[in-house]
């Protein structure tokens, strides 16, 4: 299986603080990826990294391309797309509006091409695409920045606490369409307090603790460790 995201020796600090050290990962393609861990273990960091928000020490590269030498818009325009904790969508805006921001590098047909995409795998956002952003539900928001970060045609699709603050149903209607777009060919690294989800639906998974990954493996695997289960899952 070829490795689309491959992380190597990262260190990531703020100031003297060095919030992430000698983090190695990889996410091939048709892959779901998970990081799981506590509020502070540095994953929302790490994901900011990769995608160019942060600086790092250490090895990134994606499609084979170092991404030590793209800006943020290059690496979107490579195919890699972040949906971060905040969604960071435009509340003034309508939801279409707002679909197609993510598609601003594309020519009108491609656009056309994913909003229709996007409305196929989240139906509600076409019921609502004249409603203004700011009136949407947590839930319709969340589907909202996957969708927007999907109107670009990403090859991997980072995301950070998709199911944060979310109703039970609807983080399983979230968790289901990650599914689904593994099915469609896009990749997913996925952060996710929300282990007991998040194991369900990865193929493999990072347990990280103050900066460092402690324990990876297969996501079933994972899920079966005893500490894992105590300190994640509840059991």
């Amino acid at each position: 299986m070829a490795r689309l995201l491959r992380v190597g020796d990262v260190h990531i600090g703020y100031g003297k603080v060095e919030a992430v050290r000698g983090v190695t990962l990889d996410v091939a393609d048709n892959e779901i990826v998970t990081i799981i861990g506590a509020n502070g273990a540095g994953k929302t960091t790490l994901l900011n990294a990769i995608m160019g928000v942060l600086p790092l020490r250490g090895a990134v590269s994606f499609a084979g391309v170092d991404l030590a030498r793209l800006e943020i818009e290059d690496r979107v325009a490579a195919g890699l797309s972040l949906v971060p904790e905040g969604r960071e969508l435009f509340a003034a805006m309508n939801v279409e509006d707002n679909l197609r921001l993510g598609a601003f590098r594309l020519g009108t047909a491609s656009a056309t091409q994913s909003l229709e995409r996007v409305y196929t795998l989240f139906p509600r956002l076409k019921e609502r695409r004249r409603q203004l952003t700011g009136t949407l539900s947590g839930g319709e928001q969340q589907m909202l920045a996957m969708g927007r970060a999907l109107m670009g045609a990403p090859k991997l699709l980072m995301l950070d606490e998709p199911s944060l603050g979310l109703a039970p149903i609807i983080v399983a209607d979230i968790f289901r369409t990650i599914g689904e777009l593994r099915a469609s060919g896009v990749s997913v690294l996925l952060v996710e307090q929300n282990a007991q989800a998040a194991l369900q639906v990865a193929d493999r998974a990072y347990v990280m603790e103050l900066g460092e990954f402690v324990l990876e493996g297969p996501a079933k695997d994972v899920a079966g460790n005893a500490r894992v289960a105590e300190s994640y899952l509840g059991f």
